[in-house]
């Protein structure tokens, strides 16, 4: 098949893990693993790095935690962390992108300069990210500390924080604060919908995740290689204690990581310019990019519907059906965002296909909000290796909150144009629930979570209002009903509810 010469390429992919128990462990800055991810990802194209990296004319980097809020890094970064990479490997683009807080970022940025190359208005773009997370909790205590700060100046198109989406003052003074107890709050709103025990759905959880531990085994790239029995990741004992409930350790994203992942996408016109090889050429047959409602807004919190439409829609624009997909990676920070991708397109959660090339973010690991470069990065191998096939990318960011699909294959394939805006005004316009902040009186659990990292046990309640039904946000230390939570199963109850000091506060009825 013949492509235009604006069609978008995938060409070449990196990856790199520094592990504080390896030898040679140096205390990497963010910017130097994604430079050594960068230049694996050059040296991945099969033409001559240096070349390549001469014609860069953008970068695009993903915001570190360490950068996601206005407070100093603990141990200083870069002014401009997309130019300071460039500027290790010799390369001056024109055009420096940081993009927002958000796990479907990854996605997200190679749709958007994907259809920028279709349109003429870039040509050689490289996509980066990496986290070190693991290295500032090593030094956290110790005097040695190393100097990641840099200065290095020059254009950046800083999009922000983003983080005006994910939260309010109303969410943050209820304890809505960090992602295990929000998800918390939706996986226990699953469970309530199968009518499931609180021991039945850990079991489910652990069972869907234990398969991604062995694949994380085998990842030479992986933060905790070492593969997991369903009864391991369900039982709580001191090594596998409480997150938020219903997430002991071993269900939660491993954050104290040191990762960086790259990619260079570039026009088939450049690709042939520069010598990249035919054979290192991905493409991008599919792609969806959708925001859920604001989290209290949803009628279900159980499902997500930009997660569904994302994945139907980049199935509709790349021409095939779920069962074509040879390889899948669904985002797994919690078992939530995999069962509603499963629960919304009828994948099955043992599908032998497997839901992760990485081995998933408690395992292999998950380093921010670039998680999926990695996953993208196994990917584009995959399909190098199976020509013909397709695999599909599930990136995830906020509380469910945005979600982006990439359907990836050697196959040639031209560069097509989705309808998100359709569907995106779907979500937009549907029924939302009704919700008060201020409770004085009865009411009724509809989901919840508890804070174990807290310093007392701390309930968080999403209600229903038992004079009209409507939703409300309440804590709670109340013990005998923090213990239901903790040890029972409190779905349903009925709560007593006082407000003061612009926060709800439950007891049990």
């Amino acid at each position: 098949m013949t492509v235009d010469a604006r069609t978008p390429v995938l060409v070449g992919v990196g990856q790199f893990t520094e592990r504080i128990d390896d030898d040679g462990y140096r205390g990497r800055s963010s910017v130097e693993l994604a430079t050594e991810a960068v230049r694996a990802a050059l040296a991945d194209t099969g033409a001559d790095p240096a070349v390549v990296a001469e014609a860069v004319d953008t970068v695009a980097g993903l915001r570190q935690f360490e950068i996601c809020t206005p407070a100093p890094p603990p141990l200083g970064a870069s002014d401009n962390y997309p130019r300071s990479v460039a500027r290790r490997i010799g390369f001056d683009p024109a055009r420096a992108v940081l993009e927002p807080i958000g796990g479907n970022g990854p996605q997200k940025l190679v749709t958007e300069f994907a259809g920028e190359i279709a349109a003429g208005n870039a040509d050689v773009v490289v996509i980066m990210g990496s986290e070190n997370g693991s290295t500032l909790r090593y030094f956290a205590k110790r005097e040695d500390k190393p100097e990641h700060a840099e200065q290095v100046g020059g254009q950046l198109e800083n999009r922000g924080y983003g983080y005006e989406y994910y939260m309010t003052e109303y969410t943050v003074a209820h304890g809505l604060t960090g992602a295990p107890v929000q998800y918390g709050l939706l996986d226990n709103a699953r469970r309530a919908r199968l009518g499931a025990t609180v021991d039945q759905y850990r079991r489910q959880m652990a069972e869907l995740f234990a398969p991604m531990s062995t694949v994380a085994a085998a990842n030479p790239y992986s933060s905790s290689p070492v593969a997991r029995t369903p009864a391991e990741i369900a039982t709580v004992d001191e090594c596998n204690r409480m997150i938020a409930d219903p997430y002991p350790r071993l269900l939660v994203a491993r954050d104290q990581v040191n990762q960086g992942a790259a990619l260079v996408l570039m026009s088939v016109a450049a690709a042939r310019r520069l010598g990249v090889p035919e054979a290192n050429w991905v493409y991008l047959h599919g792609h969806a990019d959708l925001v859920e409602q604001q989290l209290l807004d949803r009628r279900h919190l159980d499902v997500s519907h930009a997660a569904t439409g994302a994945v139907t829609e980049a199935l509709r624009v790349a021409g095939i059906g779920l069962a074509d997909i040879a390889t899948f990676d669904l985002y797994s920070c919690f078992p939530f965002p995999v069962f509603a991708v499963c629960d919304g397109t009828g994948l099955a959660t043992d599908d032998p296909r497997g839901l992760t090339l990485t081995g998933g973010l408690p395992y292999f690991g998950g380093p921010g909000n670039s998680y999926s470069l990695h996953a993208i990065a196994e990917t584009v191998h995959r399909m190098r290796a199976q020509p013909g096939s397709f695999g599909l990318i599930g990136a995830n960011g906020g509380i469910m909150s945005k979600y982006s699909v990439g359907i990836y294959s050697a196959a040639p394939a031209p560069w097509r144009d989705n309808d998100d805006a359709a569907i995106q005004a779907g979500i937009d316009t549907a029924p939302t629930v009704a919700s008060v902040r201020s409770v004085d009186g009865d009411g009724v659990i509809e989901t919840y979570s508890v804070r174990y990292d807290w310093p007392v046990r701390t309930g968080i309640i999403v209600g229903r209002t038992g004079t009209d039904d409507r939703r409300f946000l309440a804590v709670c230390t109340d013990p005998a009903l923090v213990d239901l939570m903790s040890n029972g199963d409190p779905l349903g109850a009925r709560i007593a509810v006082e407000f003061a000091d612009g926060v709800n506060r439950a007891s049990l009825y």
